[in-house]
């Protein structure tokens, strides 16, 4: 089977994007419980519906599925796949159940060159959505496209991606700033982090802290309204990789701090090395 164009296929995610948006605002408008998973993260309900929704929406691009919310399968599977989607369907549920708005869907498309898998992980982004459903704010991009930034996304639903790209902000933005500024996790600070913000104060003087939940974070790297953002704490390959390509694609890196390469994916395990977005 030959693979779409990425356009395309990043319509499919667009709108697997939306349809998960509407899902989580229902929820997210009401009262919902909190579960706990084994590592202690939590779940709602809205995790549970934006999972189906894109899972039976991607379904048309016949091609497979690895989703935080679904079926974790395993990694001789995986190593096959040449194509594949990394989503999450919630990233910032911590964010969701404080109500402080600042979550996203996250989708990416995912490309292994064939018989090139390892455990260590040989797969790329080469395309990624974050979509923020309580801005109704989109992120977008592709490999050798650009990376945008579209408000009242949901509001032109039906767009192909190269007439939303006309009509979205290409990124990065002209956002200049006064002093060296550091994105830092609102949720997932820890010592680590805190050690890296003293020797960049150490070597640039001013130096602005500022905050943002999820995977939004990489959208303000893309717009250039922040110099770094480091991350010490754990994450997964479904909270990166949409980021990982948009930022890419607007001129940004993101590296693993022990290798200075970019992440990896499809790796035996699933689970992020330490790395800097800059």
């Amino acid at each position: 089977m030959s693979l779409r164009p990425l356009p395309v296929l990043l319509d499919a995610a667009i709108g697997a994007a939306f349809q998960a948006g509407r899902e989580i605002m229902e929820v997210y408008g009401g009262t919902f419980t909190v579960d706990h998973k084994a590592d202690r993260s939590p779940l709602t309900e809205a995790d549970r519906r934006a999972h189906a929704v894109i899972e039976q929406a991607l379904r048309a691009t016949a091609l497979p599925v690895l989703s935080e919310e679904g079926v974790q399968v395993p990694w001789t599977a995986r190593s096959m796949w040449t194509h594949y989607w990394l989503v999450d369907p919630l990233d910032g549920t911590r964010e969701f159940v404080k109500r402080n708005g600042e979550f996203s869907v996250n989708i990416a498309l995912m490309e292994q060159a064939p018989r090139s898998a390892s455990p260590e992980g040989a797969a790329a982004p080469v395309a990624g959505v974050i979509y923020a459903p309580v801005d109704d704010l989109l992120y977008f991009g592709w490999k050798g496209g650009g990376a945008y930034r579209q408000e009242q996304a949901a509001t032109r639903e039906a767009l192909p991606a190269y007439e939303r790209a006309a009509m979205s902000a290409r990124l990065p933005l002209n956002a200049p700033r006064t002093a060296y500024t550091v994105l830092a996790s609102r949720s997932h600070r820890n010592e680590r982090t805190e050690a890296f913000i003293r020797e960049v104060e150490a070597r640039e003087g001013e130096v602005v802290l500022a905050s943002r939940g999820s995977a939004l974070k990489f959208g303000s790297m893309a717009e250039g309204v922040a110099d770094v953002y480091p991350r010490f704490g754990p994450t997964m390959e479904w909270d990166t990789a949409a980021g990982q390509v948009i930022c890419a694609e607007a001129g940004r890196k993101v590296t693993d701090v022990a290798t200075g390469q970019p992440l990896r994916y499809n790796k035996h395990e699933l689970v992020n090395p330490a790395f800097i977005v800059h």
